[in-house]
């Protein structure tokens, strides 16, 4: 069980996600169950993925063609089909959304990774693919997803027992982490760390200051949830 907000090293994602290389940031309906995206804001991301809505909704950049395809990746349009014309992932996806706009499937289940530092992610949680489309930037056509977090009452097959709060803003993250040294603020445990409200989302924290976030392992985290209810 994973929960959002928790700090995973990058081979403990894997293992969660029944230990398959998570070398793509795209992987749709993985082992034919849900999809996971590997996600980055830092300032050296290579897309440009966004988080709006107070963190319910995460605006995800489609990805370019292989190396192996163009010498630069960023001057040609992303494409849709491989050149032997099977989908690829950014195909995958957009098809899954636009099937949904049409009313003929449910939203397909994504999981969200986000890449903190080199070899530290985060748990985003579980959102839900309801909107895809291209739009031109830099003189190129580019796939853009809209995922929005998925609500007790959304159709989440293979889920259960989902608690979602809204993502922390990467920035926020990178800032705690540092400040944190990448430990729990009670007991300088290093392992299954998760970034905690100081003050409850919802009782009034918020989810965009590092002063109301802290780290905690999970049996302070544990502590604490016992204590707020």
């Amino acid at each position: 069980m994973i929960n959002q907000g928790d700090i995973i090293p990058y081979l403990q994602m894997c293992t969660i996600e029944g230990g398959v290389n998570l070398q793509q940031g795209m992987n749709f309906r993985l082992r034919g169950g849900h999809s996971i995206i590997l996600m980055s804001l830092r300032e050296d991301a290579p897309y440009a993925d966004k988080v709006i809505d107070d963190g319910r909704t995460i605006i995800y950049e489609g990805h370019d063609v292989r190396r192996t395809q163009s010498d630069n990746p960023k001057s040609v349009n992303q494409p849709m089909k491989n050149p032997g014309g099977s989908l690829t992932s950014n195909g995958k996806f957009f098809e899954s959304a636009q099937k949904y706009k049409d009313g003929e499937c449910h939203p397909d289940p994504v999981r969200v990774y986000e890449k903190i530092k080199k070899g530290i992610w985060v748990y985003n949680g579980f959102f839900m693919l309801v909107d895809a489309w291209q739009e031109q930037s830099d003189g190129r056509q580019v796939f853009k997803f809209r995922l929005e977090l998925a609500d007790d009452s959304s159709p989440t097959p293979n889920t259960k027992d989902l608690v979602h709060n809204r993502v922390i803003p990467a920035s926020v993250k990178y800032e705690v982490f540092m400040r944190d040294n990448g430990k729990c603020v009670k007991c300088g445990s290093t392992d299954n760390l998760h970034y905690d409200h100081d003050l409850p989302y919802s009782k009034g924290g918020s989810s965009l200051v590092a002063e109301n976030i802290q780290i905690l392992c999970a049996r302070h985290n544990l502590q604490k949830s016992d204590k707020i209810e």
